[in-house]
């Protein structure tokens, strides 16, 4: 078989981070093309399209598949998805004392990059099933990521999580994506 040479893509991570360590992680992650397939929002509340509902589904069911996840604040966005995971403790089998960077096709298990794409890829399986239109991507391809390190950037993120729709509202959806990285 032909290998397929693909441009380098320059990780987003922070190079030689643990991300199987635990601790609290804000985590964005946006449709592709920031398409609004999840609903609407109306009178400041969002309404789910089933494709919402599936993915709201999935986000709830991470902790039955990953042991060392606590689910915190959340918020499901017409493009995008926002949520605190809290990471409590490494899965067993998982290294310590060393360098965990994730790696393109190396997944680390019970780390935060192996944890987004499982929640990715279910959702993208299960609104396949029921699309007219199965192999259109449903998420872009990476995601973002902020390890939190206090209770009060805990807090903050907390508040731009709840006023996600609100904010909404008042702008338009890429002004939102894009302030979230002032936290």
């Amino acid at each position: 078989m032909e290998k397929i040479n693909r441009p380098n893509r320059r990780s987003i991570r922070l190079k030689d981070y643990d991300y199987s360590q635990p601790g609290e992680y804000f985590i964005t992650i946006c449709t592709n093309g920031h398409k609004c397939i999840f609903g609407n929002i109306i009178h400041e509340e969002m309404k789910l399209s089933s494709e919402g509902t599936i993915a709201q589904r999935c986000w709830e069911e991470i902790p039955k598949h990953f042991s060392n996840i606590q689910l915190d604040d959340y918020i499901l966005m017409p493009n995008h998805i926002h949520g605190i995971l809290i990471l409590t403790e490494p899965l067993v089998g998982t290294r310590h004392a060393v360098s965990l960077r994730e790696q393109f096709a190396k997944p680390v298990t019970g780390s935060i990059p192996t944890i987004v794409r499982s929640f990715k890829s279910a959702t993208t399986k299960r609104i396949h099933e029921i699309s007219n239109t199965p192999s259109l991507p449903v998420w872009q391809g990476r995601f973002y990521e902020r390890i939190i390190r206090s209770d009060k950037e805990l807090d903050n993120i907390r508040d731009y999580i709840h006023n996600n729709i609100i904010k909404w509202a008042l702008s338009s959806s890429r002004e939102i994506l894009d302030d979230f990285t002032n936290l």
